[in-house]
């Protein structure tokens, strides 16, 4: 779609990068054309910014144009000797436009098992890849968009040289802990961190961590808690003996004394 055509310009100081104007050719020759754009001088419509019926490049100016002809063009430059022209309509983005981390709007207009294009005004379509769809994982990006949506994306990569321009419709999107009403607990640490303060760490040098007992020391341990039983037991039992022999003992003093 064709921008508005700007009107009431008369300076060039006025003029701005890809505005619409109505001109009239001046002169014609083998280089282009001189075109009276309103203001105070004139504009510079190289051949290769004509723009044909057939969408080709012409190189022969004057089976286009004729002196004193109308003709729509759109602002390409602007220098302080010279503005140059186009008719060709310019792209809403052109490589110099466009940056990284900048949000853009586009059209879906193919999708493939890898990610899905988008039509965002430039000279190639932005790519989202599936990874970058949405959060979570995709199997199939059909099951995100569908050709014809309207998405919006954050740039990642441009590659002038390759044409490429990678998008992110996922940097748009909230993270579950940007989402109102849920709370991320996070995970417990398993040991303290490196960053902690002098009396904690003094702390952790003068009461070390117990280590766990071998299989050894375990077994070990039992047999000597079963050793301190069979001590223990067979004092108890001496004990007893002796106990028993006292009293006897007893017994046969006084019969003695009796018998006596």
């Amino acid at each position: 779609m064709a921008s508005e055509i700007v009107t009431g310009i008369t300076s060039s100081t006025d003029l701005e990068r890809k505005m619409h104007l109505k001109g009239k050719v001046v002169k014609t020759n083998q280089a282009g054309a001189i075109v009276d754009i309103g203001v105070e001088k004139p504009a510079l419509l190289h051949v290769s910014q004509i723009a044909t019926d057939e969408k080709v490049q012409t190189l022969r100016v004057e089976d286009y144009l004729k002196d004193g002809q109308e003709v729509d063009v759109y602002i390409r430059n602007i220098r302080d000797d010279r503005i140059e022209v186009s008719m060709i309509e310019p792209l809403e983005l052109e490589w110099r436009d466009i940056k990284k981390d900048m949000v853009v709007t586009g059209k879906v207009t193919a999708i493939e098992k890898f990610g899905v294009f988008v039509e965002i005004g430039a000279e190639r379509p932005g790519m989202v890849h599936v990874s970058e769809l949405t959060h979570g994982y995709v199997k199939n990006p059909a099951e995100v968009v569908n050709i014809g949506d309207e998405v919006e994306a954050k740039v990642l990569e441009i590659d002038r040289r390759k044409k490429q321009i990678k998008l992110s419709m996922k940097a748009m999107q909230p993270g579950l802990d940007e989402i109102e009403g849920v709370t991320i607990t996070p995970a417990r640490k398993s040991r303290k961190s490196k960053g902690g303060s002098k009396a904690e760490k003094t702390q952790e040098i003068e009461a070390p961590a117990e280590a766990e007992p071998t299989v050894m020391e375990i077994a070990l341990r039992a047999a000597m808690d079963k050793s301190e039983v069979k001590s223990s037991s067979n004092t108890l039992k001496s004990k007893k003996v002796k106990s028993i022999s006292d009293a006897q003992e007893d017994i046969l003093t006084r019969t003695l004394k009796t018998r006596s």
